[in-house]
């Protein structure tokens, strides 16, 4: 039997890229799962989607509530939603700013604020955020994606020290360039978008972009309690983006 057999899993920003594939993944191994999102379309038959905008507080609770009246319990929640922001500290507006770091920070503290009643009541309670290689390495052209990102990291250390005690394990994964149709939407607004993916694939050491489903295996391993001793824990899948340093193809043979 799967470990997630009998469990209740939320994901948000869970009708695409990450979000749709951990949903599955998750689905697959037994647990029941409601998609948050904008517009939760096209899902499978045995993924229940649920609109909600995480800026929006009262929608978010109405959604975390009516998933938790619908299967009558709550253990997981995969805080993934999140927008991208392209720019040097000069080339974001200040309302941008505020909308990216209400999505990407804050649309994660309200759907764990409203969560947190239904998981004190599971035995096996899990907090997975998605966070990015940004919160760890600088990246040209990302301040404002970048700070976001590592004000998840802080958020994440922060909750897991808050709630572990309640038996609530707070993890959060820190995927490299991933390759979903939001990369896509990206690379489309350039002006030789193949290049663009050639670099971002020559970027990371094992010379691909990292796989929706290679972070979604990653979130299902913080989100088991076959993982009960795993809190606090920021996992890198970045194809060793952050902690390798390799030298160019050319020079592997070389001795030193």
């Amino acid at each position: 039997m799967s470990e997630f057999a009998g469990l209740v899993a939320i994901v948000t920003g869970g009708a695409s890229g990450i979000g749709l594939a951990t949903a599955k993944l998750l689905n697959s191994r037994g647990a029941k799962v409601a998609a948050l999102d904008l517009k939760p379309d096209g899902l499978p038959d045995d993924i229940l989607g649920v609109e909600a905008d995480v800026t929006n507080d009262d929608q978010v609770k109405s959604a975390v509530d009516t998933v938790a009246e619908r299967f009558g319990r709550l253990d997981v929640v995969v805080n993934n939603a999140g927008i991208s922001a392209v720019g040097d500290i000069a080339g974001n507006s200040d309302d941008e700013w505020l909308r990216v770091l209400d999505v990407n920070v804050v649309g994660m503290v309200r759907t764990s604020r409203h969560a947190l009643p239904h998981l004190r009541n599971s035995p096996a309670a899990a907090i997975v955020n998605t966070c990015s290689i940004v919160a760890w390495a600088g990246l040209q052209k990302r301040v404002l994606y970048s700070a976001s990102k590592g004000a998840v990291y802080a958020l994440t250390l922060a909750m897991a020290a808050d709630h572990l005690r309640e038996g609530i394990r707070v993890n959060c994964v820190a995927p490299g360039t991933a390759d979903t149709p939001w990369v896509d939407r990206l690379l489309n607004q350039q002006e030789d978008p193949e290049a663009e993916r050639a670099a971002l694939n020559a970027r990371q050491p094992m010379g691909r972009m990292v796989s929706a489903d290679e972070v979604a295996n990653a979130i299902a391993y913080l989100a088991s309690p076959l993982s009960g001793s795993t809190a606090g824990t920021v996992l890198a899948v970045d194809g060793g983006m952050h902690g390798l340093r390799l030298r160019p193809p050319s020079q592997q043979d070389s001795k030193y």
